[in-house]
């Protein structure tokens, strides 16, 4: 789909509002045809998805004899659909076109702020400064979105004990169920965090180079006014880049935290299961002692020496359990 826009608002295709009339000109999903027809009215070459796609900055930070040939993988914004996708910008004198493969909130945003003259796009640097400052506030935004999720989440995890077993009753057989399977679902919703912030870095990234790289690039076709405000987005997005590297090592620290708890899990599980061979170890040794046929034996002839031989074994039971009530064990 195309859409144009000029320095008041919306275009209409056709006649007048050709591409070659439109400051900027935004290509979401073009197909073939569109992107002939914006390279012919324009002069622009409109690069392919999986030329955006180019992972090594050279393809992605290019100038060529049109103008600037940006490309950066942006975040969908969908936290259902969480994942990257190329995002370009062709940058020249007269137009900015963008190049994309999903739905983006800024490019509505910027595109409802030229409509009501909210903004300035006279140019196709400032109309470029309008994209990039929104999608700048819209992942700022995202990663408040994704702190508050961490603060739930480190309650939920530092609060497992507390919460994890509602109603459970000592010795419920399906509690150990019931935690582990908490445990498990922490331990997916931590890795999904740290999954997302990933791609929120890598669009961090490639945007903090696109600023950068676009301002070295646009020295003598920049207003006065515009180098305040490449200065501006570029310590947004280093201070959004600081914001980010501390939710990643929030995300580790629960990480670990996850990880402990199910370290302890298993230590209670193993405990038990100590405590039980500790416990059967004293009643097997009776049992076989008591066990060996023997003709000649002292208890064999005993009238209470069957009693004797089971309270012997149920001493020898209780016994360590004693024991390790006292010491805390159980």
């Amino acid at each position: 789909m195309i859409s144009l826009h000029g320095p008041d608002g919306a275009v209409e295709a056709g006649g007048a509002g050709s591409p070659g009339h439109a400051v900027w000109i935004d290509l979401n999903d073009p197909t073939a045809e569109e992107a002939a027809q914006v390279e012919r009215t324009t002069g622009i070459r409109v690069p392919s998805r999986s030329a955006l796609s180019e992972v090594e900055t050279s393809s992605r930070l290019r100038r060529n004899r049109d103008g600037l040939s940006l490309s950066t993988p942006m975040v969908t914004f969908d936290r259902a659909d969480f994942s990257l996708k190329p995002l370009g910008f062709l940058l020249t004198p007269d137009h900015l076109v963008t190049v994309r493969f999903h739905d983006l909130r800024a490019i509505d945003a910027v595109r409802k702020r030229v409509n009501e003259r909210d903004g300035d796009g006279s140019t196709s640097t400032r109309m470029f400064l309008l994209v990039v400052e929104e999608l700048v506030d819209n992942l700022a935004d995202l990663l408040e979105e994704m702190s508050a999720d961490l603060d739930a989440l480190s309650t939920r995890i530092f609060d497992f004990d507390a919460g994890a077993r509602p109603g459970a009753r000592k010795g419920d057989a399906t509690a150990p169920k019931r935690r582990d399977l908490a445990l498990r679902r922490l331990l997916r919703a931590v890795g999904r965090h740290g999954k997302s912030l990933a791609k929120v870095r890598a669009s961090l990234l490639g945007l903090g180079r696109v600023v950068a790289f676009a301002k070295g690039e646009c020295g003598q076709i920049l207003a006065e006014d515009d180098l305040p405000r490449f200065d501006t987005l570029a310590q947004d997005i280093a201070s959004l880049d600081e914001f980010e590297t501390r939710m990643s090592e929030t995300v580790q620290f629960l990480l670990d935290a996850t990880l402990g708890l199910i370290n302890i899990e298993q230590n209670n599980a193993f405990r038990v299961l100590t405590v039980v061979s500790v416990v059967g170890v004293p009643p097997t040794l009776v049992a076989s002692i008591y066990g060996m046929n023997f003709k000649h034996m002292p208890e064999l002839d005993w009238v209470y020496g069957y009693p004797y031989g089971l309270a012997l074994v149920a001493i020898s039971a209780v016994m360590p359990l004693i024991y390790f009530r006292v010491k805390g064990w159980l």
